[in-house]
């Protein structure tokens, strides 16, 4: 099949599948410049089901990095207040949401850390109200990959552009399951597999989960009514939906306040356009007590500074290293495709779907019970065919799960 035939399939799983839009709908897409052409395509089939209307917000990447190198440092201590006005608004409105990532992970390299944690702190706090929206699926959402120039030549740096972005779209497309026959009877398949494991897991009541392997030896404790969750989730609406295109795992909610232990990222972490590589974390109680990179150290210090709860955890996730991601043996290098080829784990908020009640309390409420809250959620990988991932029940059952990379259940 041509590329075209491709991007054709990949925008149909986008709104058919992943999203599921369908008339009276209304839908919000964030993308960049080189989104453009699926952008169009997703937009031309949302109208196609009725969609009643398509907000399209364009980000360009020369103008953020443009904004940290030159603005003056009072433009990172104030958020607009208009503008989460404005997408608060949206979501109360119902507006679906599409982002689409396209990012260059290094492209912030050469700005100084220090603006890029105020501006986050400011940014975070400010629009923490509308992070409800999509951490308790008031809405339906999904995040989707795009081939970039930066970000492919930042994968493939010995190709020539053309042949770079070429080879990103080409692992897109196998990532996605667009290049199948059938995306979606392939998807469906896919999500029934992880409905599978989802089902095992919630029947199992394990009590703490134990990560073993290279510079890893970490217990990491669910919270009581914790519910494993994976593959498509339903809105609050009662509407399914497919939250990440790419997705291998099943997740769960860590105690925020029950882990222990020492524990050796695989993976570089791209955060902030910039990257963090061998580094590794120990817990006592729940918290980073100590913790070390090889590279990006200070990035990693602003990150666990954001707030208390960016120093917890708030999601686990199991990925089988035989996965379609996994085997293509690349580092992306992007959040979305290196955390469905891993492990991972979540520093910062929790999903509320993750654990019983959790709507119906407060924040308060739900923190005593374990559920951590935080400005951020970011995911860094830990898995690989070295760790073995263990479930223990109450009574000391043990259970292994994840060995030499693949599900032993």
């Amino acid at each position: 099949m041509s590329f075209e035939r491709y991007l054709e399939n990949y925008a149909d799983l986008i709104v058919n599948f992943a999203l599921a839009l369908k008339p009276g709908d209304k839908l919000a897409i964030n993308f960049n410049a080189d989104c453009l052409p699926l952008v169009r395509l997703v937009t031309r089939k949302a109208y196609q089901n009725g969609v009643l209307d398509v907000f399209p917000t364009l980000n360009d990447e020369t103008m953020v990095l443009d904004r940290y190198l030159y603005a003056p440092e009072e433009a990172f201590e104030h958020f607009p207040p208009y503008r989460v006005e404005f997408m608060e608004k949206m979501f109360q409105e119902h507006y679906h949401r599409l982002s689409l990532v396209a990012d260059n992970p290094e492209l912030l390299k050469s700005v100084d850390p220090a603006r890029i944690a105020k501006w986050q702190k400011t940014a975070g706090q400010a629009s923490k109200p509308l992070m409800a929206y999509t951490m308790q699926n008031k809405v339906k959402w999904c995040v989707a990959g795009v081939a970039s120039p930066g970000w492919a030549k930042a994968v493939f740096p010995d190709l020539p552009e053309e042949k770079a972005v070429a080879k990103l779209w080409e692992n897109i497309f196998k990532a996605t399951r667009a290049d199948q026959p059938d995306p979606l009877a392939a998807w469906q398949k896919h999500d029934a597999s992880l409905k599978a494991h989802k089902a095992f897991m919630n029947a199992m009541h394990f009590d703490y989960l134990h990560y073993e392997g290279p510079g890893t030896d970490l217990k990491v404790h669910l919270v009581k009514d914790h519910i494993w969750e994976g593959g498509a989730a339903l809105s609050a609406d009662g509407e399914s939906f497919m939250p990440n295109i790419p997705t291998e795992e099943i997740f769960s909610m860590p105690d925020a306040d029950r882990v222990d232990g020492t524990l050796r990222a695989t993976m570089p972490l791209s955060v902030r356009g910039q990257i963090v590589d061998k580094f590794h974390f120990t817990f006592k109680d729940g918290k980073v007590v100590d913790f070390d990179a090889e590279v990006g150290k200070q990035i990693l210090a602003d990150l666990l500074d954001m707030d208390e709860g960016a120093k917890h955890l708030g999601e686990a996730a199991l990925v089988p290293a035989n996965s379609p991601i996994s085997n293509t043996g690349i580092l992306f290098k992007n959040t979305l495709f290196d955390e469905n080829a891993s492990c991972h784990f979540a520093l910062g908020a929790a999903y509320s779907e993750n654990m019983q009640g959790s709507t119906e309390r407060s924040e308060e409420e739900n923190r005593k019970l374990g559920m951590n809250n935080s400005l951020i959620h970011v995911d860094f990988m830990v898995g690989g065919r070295e760790v073995t991932v263990t479930g223990v029940k109450a009574d000391g059952t043990r259970i292994v799960l994840l060995k030499d990379g693949d599900w032993q259940i």
